[in-house]
Order: C-alpha cells, then sequence, then structure tokens
C-alpha cells in the first residue's frame, strides 16, 4: 500500500500521527510545508504518490487548501483529510467545496483520527479497484427479474407501432419506458411529445392535444398547433390518461379510431399520424365501473399492456440506482460524486419508497448536499429512511397484460413478483409524529408550496438540534453525542439552519 501524507509546519502533529498510524501498520510520509508536497508530487510516479494526504490548512509555505485544489488535479480520486482549528467553519467550508474527503477538527481525539485515516485508505482503495473508468449509465437501469421482464417486452415491441398502456405508481419511470418504446421503434426518428393530463386544467386541455384557431377564444390571438400535430409521425405519451375529463376522452377516441381531429374552433378535420402510448397509476378497470372513464377508450388503449413494478419490488436494484444518480446529481452541482458504505445502502434497500424511483433520486440529490463527507454512511441517510418500518406480506402481482389474440405471442405475462406495503399507521407510541408530518406534507404538497423537501427537512433538523441543546444547555458537543452526529457536523448545521441568531 501506498504511504499516507502528512502535511503540517507542527513537529507534535507530525509525530503523533506518524506513531499512530505505525501501530495500525498504514506507512506515512511527512512534509512540513505545501512545497514540499508539489514537489515531491512532480517527481512521484503514479505507484510512488499517496494513498491517502492529510494536510493543514495554515501553513508557512501555503495554503491547505491551494494544495487540496493543486493535488485534485492530478489525482482527482484521492481522499483529502483537512485539518484545521474547531472554530475555522469557512475554511472548512471552502475544503467541502474543494473535494475534501472530510475535515479533522483540531485539538483531534488520536483514535478518532485514525480511524477517519483508516475510512479514507478504505475509500481509496475501493476506488482503485472500482474507478478504473466508469462505463456510460444505460437509459434505464435494473438487473431485478421484473425489469428484465419489462426490457424483454420493449424489445419485442422494438419493430412494431402498436398502442401501449404503461401502468404502475407515481414515479416508477413511466416516461422512461415510454421514451425507450419510442427511441427503439421504427419511429425513432419523428418526434417524442409528452403531455401529462393531470397537470393541465380541463379548460385548456383540449387546446393543448388538438390545438386552436385563432379567435377561438378569449385569448387566442394566433393559431396554435396542438400535441398531436407536434407528433405527426412520431410517438405522443399521454401521461395519467386516467385523470382525462370524460368529454375529452370522446374527442381522444375519434382520433384513435379514424385518426381525423378538429382544433378547437376550426371546420377543416386534420389527418393524426401519431403512434400513442399511455401510462396511468390509477386502476382504469375501477375506474370505468365507477362511469368515469370509457369502456371503448380503454379496450382502445389497451392493446398491450406493460406494468411497471414499485421500487420495494426490485429492491436488488437500489444500489446501482443510487451511485448512479449520486453521479448524476454530482454532475449537476458541479461538485466530485460522493460515494456510499455498503451500512448505507443496506439502509436504502430497505426502505419502501412510496414515491419510487423518483423519491430515491431525491434522496441522492439532498445527500449529495447535505451529506458531511465524500462517503456516505448509515446516519448521514434522511430522517424517514432512518425510521424502521415493518413489512406487510400485501403482495400485488406483475403482470403484462396481452388483451388482443393478435399479439398474444408477441408480450406474454409476466411472472408474478410481491411487493411490501406499509400499515397506514405505526404501531409504536412514537409514530404520532409521524402522521403530523404526513398531513403536514400532505397540506403543503396540495396547496403547491414550493420547495417542500427542503423546507420540512430544515424544520426537522432545526427542531432536533434545538432540543438536544435545550437538554444540554447549550452545549454543542455533548448534545452532537446525543444526536449521534460529529461536533464539526452540528456546527456547521447550527450555522446552516440560523440556530445562532
Amino acid at each position: 500500500m501506498k504511504p499516507i501524507w502528512i502535511v503540517d509546519d507542527d513537529q507534535s502533529i507530525r509525530f503523533v500521527l506518524e506513531k499512530a498510524l505505525l501501530r495500525e501498520d498504514l506507512p506515512t510520509r511527512s512534509f512540513t510545508n505545501p512545497r514540499e508536497v508539489l514537489a515531491a508530487l512532480q517527481d512521484a510516479t503514479e505507484e510512488e504518490g499517496p494513498q491517502v494526504l492529510v494536510s493543514d490548512i495554515r501553513m508557512p509555505g501555503g495554503s491547505g487548501i491551494d494544495l487540496l485544489g493543486a493535488v485534485k488535479e492530478r489525482y482527482p480520486g484521492l481522499p483529502v483529510i483537512i485539518m484545521t482549528a474547531y472554530s475555522d467553519l469557512d475554511s472548512a467550508v471552502s475544503a467541502f467545496q474543494g473535494g475534501a474527503f472530510e475535515y479533522l477538527p483540531k485539538p483531534f481525539d488520536v483514535p478518532k483520527a485514525v480511524e477517519l485515516i483508516r475510512r479514507a485508505v478504505d475509500e481509496s482503495l475501493r476506488e482503485e479497484v472500482g474507478d478504473n473508468g466508469q462505463a456510460q449509465m444505460p437509459e434505464m437501469l435494473g438487473q431485478a427479474p421484473a425489469m428484465q421482464d419489462v426490457f424483454r417486452a420493449i424489445g419485442r415491441l422494438s419493430q412494431s407501432v402498436v398502442t401501449v398502456l404503461i401502468t404502475g405508481e407515481s414515479g416508477s419511470g413511466k416516461e422512461l419506458v415510454a421514451r425507450a418504446l419510442h427511441k427503439h421503434s421504427p419511429r425513432a426518428n419523428g418526434p417524442f411529445v409528452a403531455i401529462n393530463t393531470a397537470a393541465i386544467p380541463k379548460d385548456l386541455l383540449e387546446s393543448e392535444l388538438f390545438g386552436h384557431e385563432r379567435g377561438a377564444f378569449t385569448g387566442a390571438q394566433t393559431m396554435r398547433r396542438g400535441r398531436f400535430e407536434q407528433a405527426d409521425g412520431g410517438t405522443l405519451f399521454l401521461d395519467e390518461i386516467g385523470d382525462m375529463p370524460f368529454d375529452l376522452q370522446t374527442r381522444l377516441l375519434r382520433v384513435l379510431s379514424d385518426g381525423q381531429f378538429y382544433r378547437v374552433g376550426g371546420h377543416n378535420p386534420l389527418k393524426s399520424n401519431v403512434r400513442v402510448i399511455a401510462a396511468t397509476h390509477q386502476n382504469l378497470e375501477e375506474r370505468v365501473k365507477q362511469g368515469a372513464f370509457r369502456e371503448d377508450l380503454f379496450h382502445r388503449l389497451n392493446v398491450i399492456r406493460l406494468r411497471l413494478p414499485a421500487l420495494r419490488e426490485r429492491r436488488e436494484d437500489v444500489p446501482s440506482l443510487a451511485r448512479y444518480f449520486l453521479q448524476k446529481s454530482a454532475k449537476e452541482l458541479g461538485v466530485e460524486a460522493k460515494r456510499i458504505t455498503d451500512a448505507a445502502l443496506s439502509r436504502l434497500m430497505a426502505f419502501d419508497y412510496p414515491g419510487n424511483v423518483r423519491q430515491l433520486e431525491n434522496v441522492c440529490h439532498w445527500l449529495t448536499v447535505m451529506a458531511p463527507a465524500q462517503v456516505i454512511e448509515a446516519k448521514d441517510l434522511p430522517p424517514e429512511l432512518l425510521v424502521d418500518r415493518p413489512a406487510s406480506a400485501e403482495a400485488v402481482p406483475a403482470v403484462v397484460a396481452v388483451p388482443s389474440a393478435s399479439v398474444d405471442a408477441m408480450t406474454p405475462p409476466l411472472p408474478v413478483a410481491t411487493t411490501a406495503t406499509p400499515p397506514a399507521n405505526s404501531a409504536h407510541s412514537g409514530g404520532h409524529w409521524l402522521l403530523d408530518l404526513e398531513r403536514e406534507s400532505r397540506e403543503m404538497l396540495e396547496a403547491g408550496v414550493p420547495e417542500v423537501w427542503d423546507s420540512l427537512t430544515r424544520r426537522f433538523e432545526a427542531q432536533l438540534i434545538h432540543t438536544a441543546l435545550q437538554i444540554t444547555r447549550g452545549r454543542r458537543i455533548e448534545a452532537a453525542q446525543k444526536l449521534g452526529i460529529g461536533r464539526n457536523t452540528i456546527t456547521r448545521k447550527i450555522q446552516e439552519l440560523g440556530l445562532d441568531d
């Protein structure tokens, strides 16, 4: 193994770390200032470089933050631990922004410092094995049997333009499947146009779908092409079709039957050459029984049905999805991608994800911003993932239904998969606050309040820290210990949440 490079102008710090790491059979190499490190890096081969770099921030002859930037240019995956005074929060923030693995406040506890360096070594070795070259992520991910069945169905449909109905819970990736069906179809060179019929007011939906003529209604100052015209020669994806108003269902049925439609206020029929893919999270058979959905439209759409499994039905896909979303979030934010421990992944896999893949993506985005170190541990996960949930034995079948006999051979039924559904209420006495959280979040979501996730998370964290500080009479280190977080983390959170005010 390559040595741990220690950079500090304080001889006592270097001596303590060298002796402590030697007892752990970890080789070291020490430097007194950043200039020596940069000169050594200039002469070192890839094999002679550091396994981990531990550097002070303020030293004669250079800054640890500047050294961090220079080292990251040559060794972007090298874990760098920045040592700093406990109160020097600005330097700590700068260290994280520069891609530091973690920062070590002075004076530090030697066993904890060794433990941190050991974690950095493990991460460095994992990087060497696993990150020799990351292939571009595929358009869809899934090794679970239920997802492999979906992929096979997409493959069988690749040379077809038959109407497809995609069902599945919200956030399970129905639009991704629709895009894949379009991309691998004979219409791939044509446009892919998507519209969420539940997100557009009833009075505007007809115009959105079919367009309108000038003067058709107040505000229609120009002629406008609708989505059916925009998708001509390609694919039109109608998301949440189960929420479409009943009178518009009649117009849609006519288009699907004879390919003709009229713009709102128009008198000349227009021809539509569009493949329709529809999706819904609702039970359309039940909607038909209730009289809320036309039975003839249901049968027109339900030529081939593709059911997407919920994320809790394919938990084995969570690790690969999480790593992908962490990379994606890091790229969007312009920061180094964080890694995640096996313990944290186990926690992620145990969660039920009522919001499915979309919720997992949001969690990974939150972790990219809020996790205190470059390696995500279980304790860094959002609070809702740390609540133990009892599993339910209720099962839901996963099928691809093919009502039309003409295509029966092309898309046979998929095997049955099971899923666990969380109970409506918690059995333990401490679950009442979760009901309050559910009620509060529901009210905010239904009212269209922006940034619900950030708002509730900040309030949750602020209340936890405020209560801990009350119990410890303002002693931050003791409060951090009671909460199970690091003292650097509680200091950073107090500033971020404005609790110092």
